[in-house]
């Protein structure tokens, strides 16, 4: 909890005091501000966080950080970029925080990793609740830091070049984790070498003593860390290697964790095939800030996922919630977790945005890896991506989630598994909540 003043943060800001208030929480969404909090009004694509400062006043919060003239009444902080004040306020409060800290990123797996870390850390590790890994989210899960914390995981993501390197001064990590080099925003990173530009900021932003947790299968990546190095991955030679993958019945992954000659055996709380590489990425990272390997594999049974990554409900037949974000590595991922689980398998998939030229490309090859695998039916809500020419007959295209849920009623049978993904655009978690709500016994 922070221990600030109004007067604390207009020093930090640099800008206009008026009135005074204790300061132990910040806020940028007005639906969460409360008795006491600090209200830093956010410009957004959507929304300008100033045209909602009557209501969180209403609601209780005692101030507010804006570049606008305070409400009649109001007392805050007048700023002239209330972004870059968030920003101030974070690294102000990383300088108040003396704990090894751990910076996720990659094209895939960061909030899993992140998730995962949070227990290989320790008790008493601080992560976000949930993916807050933007230009806001790394700021306020900076700023929710408790003083009783012990380490500190923070996801950190990239839609443009200079994203991370922008945040990486407020987060001063000791490890730098990047989980994968892939097919993810391509629309603005143009092909994975300008993926790895932007996700090596990352690894810039260590001091010389920090440490690099990369995958060992990525040469682009390994060849390039000169300073302290811990790989892993599903090869033997990795510093910390996931071997013998499979799933059980529920999508969960059962593996080998090898790390320095010693041996565990692993089982997993969270679905996916992919999440053996994502525990083993975290246990990496426990291990680079000197936590016992022993002691970072045993805490994995303590794993909890985020919401809507790999939710595993099981009924008449089992729901599989990945309707968070999808790209075609995440997708593929997805798809060879079901296909592992017994039953008849169905794909209800919908459009991988922000992949640029390659989107073509990426639709065909979910589509044919459904083929592949052996689904029953590929369903795919909204215009067409282009998933249906890979998937062949088993593909049919519907207009809406509401379509999809009248063509589910009709198909679903007793024990089938059906996988719900697309980018987080497309919505297509109520579609998921639905059939898991009509499955329960």
């Amino acid at each position: 909890m922070l221990s600030w003043t109004l007067s604390d943060v207009a020093r930090i800001t640099g800008g206009l005091l008026t009135g005074s208030a204790p300061v132990h929480r910040v806020v940028t969404d007005s639906r969460e501000a409360g008795e006491g909090d600090l209200f830093v009004a956010i410009v957004g694509e959507r929304h300008d966080g100033h045209d909602f400062a009557a209501d969180v006043l209403a609601a209780g919060a005692s101030a507010l950080v804006e570049h606008r003239r305070l409400p009649a009444g109001g007392q805050g902080v007048e700023v002239r970029d209330t972004l870059e004040a968030l920003r101030l306020l974070a690294k102000a409060r990383r300088g108040e925080v003396d704990v090894p800290t751990v910076a996720v990123t990659g094209s895939t797996g960061k909030t899993s990793t992140k998730d995962l870390a949070r227990v290989t850390l320790g008790a008493g590790t601080h992560a976000s609740e949930r993916s807050l890994n933007n230009e806001i989210g790394v700021p306020l899960t900076m700023l929710g830091v408790p003083d009783d914390a012990t380490a500190l995981v923070v996801e950190v993501g990239s839609r443009n070049r200079g994203d991370i390197a922008l945040l990486a001064p407020i987060v001063e990590p000791d490890v730098a984790v990047i989980t994968a080099v892939g097919r993810a925003h391509l629309e603005t990173f143009g092909d994975e070498s300008g993926v790895l530009e932007a996700k090596w900021e990352l690894v810039d932003a260590l001091a010389p003593e920090g440490v690099a947790v990369l995958p060992v299968e990525d040469d682009r990546l390994v060849s390039r860390r000169s300073g302290p190095l811990v790989t892993f991955g599903e090869r033997a030679d990795a510093d910390v290697a996931a071997l013998d993958v499979s799933v059980d019945d529920t999508g969960r992954a059962a593996f080998r964790l090898v790390h320095a000659g010693r041996s565990f055996d692993v089982h997993l709380p969270v679905a996916g095939l992919h999440q053996a590489r994502n525990a083993a990425a975290a246990v990496a990272a426990a291990i680079a800030v000197g936590r016992d390997a022993e002691e970072a594999v045993a805490a994995l049974a303590g794993a909890a996922g985020s919401p809507w990554r790999m939710e595993v409900h099981r009924g008449r037949y089992t729901v599989v919630n990945d309707a968070y974000n999808a790209n075609p590595d995440s997708t593929t991922a997805a798809l060879e977790t079901v296909a592992a689980m017994p039953g008849r398998h169905i794909a209800v998939l919908g459009e991988m945005l922000e992949l640029g030229d390659s989107a073509a490309a990426g639709h065909l090859e979910v589509g044919e890896v459904a083929r592949r695998l052996g689904f029953a039916n590929v369903i795919v809500v909204g215009s067409d991506p282009g998933i249906l020419a890979g998937a062949g007959p088993v593909g049919r295209a519907v207009s809406d989630a509401d379509e999809a849920l009248t063509v589910l009623r009709r198909v679903l049978r007793d024990d089938d598994v059906v996988l719900v993904k697309a980018s987080r655009g497309v919505g297509l978690e109520t579609l998921a909540a639905k059939l898991a709500e009509e499955s329960a016994p």
